[in-house]
């Protein structure tokens, strides 16, 4: 099989174990995440954050990982708003940083550039979560056919991006734009699939 072949074959991530000390005490922690508990043969746990195609496992004799050697990233539209969340949830979140021209700085990247703000949190046994913002992809990051959005609230993001954006649009154009609904979707598919923006 060539890697031409291997292109036309879909792979999507469907479960990330995470090795934990505790089973209990990884349950308890997820649940205050709000991620779903899943239905699973025993000895296993699964969550799926809310939006997410990809779940987590943990259980006794699922992984010989050191407890705690995990990072995986959690994609949000807003960072202020998530993390407030899990803080309000009880969780202890690190302050927002981005990343600048020394390195990492803290508080919201000035522009609210996508990809550039971030939060940590972590589990009970050390495993890392990085939060990262992300409201319009690199071109070529998501596959343009693929529109869809994973969640309510993600799609009303979105929404609120296109909003923002087509008030700057008429104050460009000096009119009302009554063909709004058609320029809102295509604002916010551009923006998934990391294409070029209207105007």
């Amino acid at each position: 099989m060539s890697t031409d072949d291997l292109q036309r074959v879909d792979m999507k991530i469907e479960v990330l174990v995470v090795p934990v000390a505790d089973v209990e005490r990884a349950k308890e922690f997820y649940e205050r995440l709000g991620w779903r508990l899943d239905e699973t043969p025993p000895g296993i746990v699964q969550f799926t954050p809310h939006g997410s195609a990809c779940s987590v496992q943990f259980g006794a004799n699922l992984t010989d990982a050191e407890p705690g050697s995990r990072m995986g990233y959690l994609v949000v539209a807003d960072i202020v708003a998530a993390r407030d969340a899990l803080v309000a949830a009880g969780v202890e979140v690190g302050e927002i940083f981005h990343g600048g021209p020394d390195g990492r700085e803290p508080g919201l990247d000035p522009d609210r550039g996508t990809y550039r703000s971030r939060a940590a949190f972590a589990d009970p046994d050390g495993n890392r979560w990085l939060l990262q913002e992300i409201t319009s992809r690199l071109p070529g990051r998501v596959e343009a056919a693929e529109t869809a959005f994973s969640s309510v609230s993600d799609l009303a993001a979105a929404l609120r991006r296109a909003e923002a954006a087509h008030g700057e649009h008429e104050k460009r154009t000096g009119e009302y734009d009554a063909n709004w609904p058609d320029w809102y979707a295509e604002y916010a598919v551009a923006e998934r699939a990391g294409t070029e923006l209207p105007t």
